[in-house]
């Protein structure tokens, strides 16, 4: 997955490379900045008393020492005044900045922190939006290898936000999965009840005519064996036919799905191939289906929308409303604490 939203200490993180959310003399101070130094050893002080500063927006990269990445990229994220003075351009150059010096570099995997979100100020919440826009902007631009981005998030709090970013999401939520979740378990239940009331599940003695339930059943068996016959196009078949009947390349497919290369190449080299149903929903995100065709092609990996799945009632959400930006989607179902659409 190339752009991917994780909770962890970014000091542990084995990566290429981490970026470091520097003070603009490179010389260490507090927040992610002093535990990346801690965590290096004095090494890396050593190496960035030579680099003589860096400014604002842009990028420095130095060794990892004794972290268990290779390298350190070092940028200086803009002090927060009121959102009016460049704050968001400086912002989003830090990102751009850092991730072109690693493809310079040649890395392949790289971990950021939330840049300026600490004690320089930046909302959390539009830090969040800036950084996930700034990276999915980079990698769906970039040509050539392919590279793995994490934005880390050493703590889940300032994510206990997702009402102030996502208010219409936990609406949707609230109207379409706690009601649904109850009523349907509560039928089931009644159904139950009066099945085990009425004796139907009671066994039918040798000889006895059919009762209607059982005629039922039998039918229902017969159109169920029906329409398994009918069954001749596989998920990977209806991928590649949509991306054709879309005017899509492959890449750009694979990359609207926040689904890295070689997987995509798995699966068109597997007629038979069932991806996990994040995979499938992400590739029916990147197609843009409406929502019948998204349900029909989770059916040819052999998954459903349920209601009682608050993932899924996220992703319905947003394919009802017509955006089909994943790592927005991605960016939602991170606030929720749901995993990610992808591989």
């Amino acid at each position: 997955m190339p752009l991917v939203l994780v909770r962890n200490d970014i000091t542990k993180m084995k990566v290429d490379a981490i970026v470091n959310a520097a003070q603009p003399t490179l010389l260490g101070g507090g927040g992610v900045d002093g535990a990346i130094h801690a965590a290096a050893g004095p090494e890396l002080l050593e190496e960035c008393r030579t680099l003589g500063g860096c400014q604002r927006g842009q990028a420095k990269m130095t060794k990892g020492y004794r972290l268990p990445c290779k390298y350190v990229i070092h940028t200086v994220g803009p002090v927060y005044e009121d959102g009016h003075h460049g704050e968001e351009q400086v912002l989003r150059s830090c990102y751009r900045a850092s991730l072109a010096l690693a493809k310079e570099r040649g890395l392949h995997t790289v971990a950021f922190p939330l840049i300026s979100a600490g004690v320089y100020g930046y909302p959390k919440d539009e830090a969040l939006r800036v950084a996930v826009d700034a990276i999915s902007g980079f990698l769906l631009e970039a040509d050539g290898e392919e590279m793995t981005v994490s934005l880390v998030v050493f703590s889940p709090t300032p994510f206990l936000l997702s009402k102030k970013l996502f208010p219409d999401v936990h609406e949707y939520i609230d109207d379409h999965y706690v009601d649904t979740h109850y009523d349907a378990c509560a039928s089931r239940m009644r159904q139950a009840q009066f099945k085990a009331q009425t004796g139907e599940f009671a066994p039918r003695p040798m000889g006895a005519a059919p009762t209607a339930s059982a005629n039922a059943a039998a039918g229902a068996y017969s159109t169920l064996k029906r329409l398994l016959g009918q069954i001749d196009e596989s998920f990977t078949q209806m991928l590649l036919r949509k991306i054709d009947e879309k005017g899509m390349t492959d890449a750009e497919c694979y990359k609207k799905a926040n689904i890295d290369r070689k997987l995509f190449s798995k699966i068109r080299g597997d007629v038979h191939y069932k991806p996990s149903k994040a995979t499938a929903l992400a590739f029916a995100i990147a197609l843009e289906l409406p929502l019948d065709e998204t349900v029909d092609m989770l059916a040819k990996a052999g998954y459903a929308f349920s209601p009682a799945s608050k993932f899924d009632v996220i992703v319905e959400y947003f394919i009802r409303k017509g955006n089909y930006n994943v790592f927005e989607i991605n960016e939602a179902l991170f606030a929720f604490d749901q995993s990610l659409l992808g591989a």
